[in-house]
């Protein structure tokens, strides 16, 4: 039987490595892995069109929407997620004790539209009362001059954006009191050097937990999408494809299960997982639209909010919810 060769770039995650080594393979289809960085993935696939298949930045993918011919096809597959009070970063020297105190604040962020200052700044204005306007945003890289946003952007008047100098970085910036705080993905490299520089939330699973426990989200950052000429031209793809990535998860889910040698090299690995179980639940990475309907709902909420979507995208609008739907016996 012939099959489909595809390009799939996507970070070596747990989730995918069994895509990744052959344990799982996609019915009628052999994927090319390329095991790249996420923002190498984005940058090539949002720039470049450059693979078949690949793991995308779910704020980027819904700005794609707006697009004309709309270049990509979402599936209910969500390899990375994380919950983002940990990685907001602050200058105590700024006079921030709480996060209330950020409105009116020089804050620094990669991107705009990076996903995760994108449920930052939602947090924040939810459930801090810091509206997405009272805040003065600086953009550019954390460690390294130069970063650009990767899509164009046309933000409303009453939000500040400013590309911070070619030379500048936002981790320096953040050290010398040129800015208060940082909303990030990663953490900057002065954190844990330079004493002023603490987290927002010191306590933060405490923080994330509370918040989980109230709005039952935790939060996506990335989602797997096919070039639409490749799903126009072979729709059958993307089933096959959600269900060797769902057959994946199960295998990372048993892999973190196994208990008389250690898969992960984290020594209270067991009981790190039962405390995430009491925390989040079974199935708290499931993929697929109904269990993750809420988050995607608050998720564009917020983009359409902070001036970035044009409007508020449905979920079935965001992902291909078929790709997800099965028969039974």
């Amino acid at each position: 039987m012939n099959r489909l060769r595809l390009s799939f770039a996507c970070w070596n995650y747990d989730r995918v490595r069994a895509l990744q080594d052959g344990r799982v393979r996609p019915e009628g289809i052999d994927l090319t892995f390329l095991s790249l960085p996420v923002e190498e993935t984005f940058y090539r696939q949002l720039r470049y069109r450059e693979f078949d298949v690949s793991e995308m930045s779910l704020s980027s993918y819904l700005l794609t929407l707006d697009r004309d011919d709309r270049e990509f096809v979402a599936l209910p597959v969500f390899p990375s997620r994380l919950f983002r009070h940990q990685s907001i970063y602050i200058n105590t020297d700024s006079g921030i004790r709480r996060a209330e105190d950020l409105a009116g604040k020089r804050v620094g962020m990669p991107e705009y539209q990076l996903t995760a200052c994108v449920w930052q700044r939602g947090i924040l204005a939810e459930d801090h009362s810091v509206p997405v306007a009272s805040v003065r945003y600086f953009t550019g890289g954390i460690e390294e001059p130069g970063r650009p946003e990767k899509i164009a952007l046309n933000l409303p008047d009453s939000i500040s954006v400013t590309p911070i100098g070619p030379d500048q970085t936002l981790s320096a910036m953040l050290a010398d009191g040129e800015l208060d705080a940082i909303y990030s993905a990663t953490e900057p490299s002065v954190f844990g050097r330079v004493p002023h520089v603490r987290r927002l939330f010191e306590d933060f699973v405490a923080v994330e937990k509370d918040y989980y426990r109230r709005t039952k989200i935790f939060p996506i950052m990335h989602t797997v999408v096919i070039r639409r000429a490749v799903y126009e031209r072979d729709p059958w793809i993307a089933r096959s494809l959600v269900k060797a990535f769902t057959e994946s998860l199960r295998l990372a889910y048993e892999d973190l299960k196994h208990r008389n040698a250690l898969k992960v090299m984290l020594p209270w690995l067991p009981q790190h997982l039962d405390e995430t179980l009491d925390a989040l639940g079974e199935g708290y990475w499931d993929y697929g639209l109904e269990p993750n309907r809420h988050v995607l709902e608050k998720f564009a909420q917020y983009s359409h909010n902070q001036g970035l979507a044009s409007r508020v995208w449905s979920p079935e609008e965001i992902v291909l919810a078929s790709a997800a739907d099965g028969f039974k016996l």
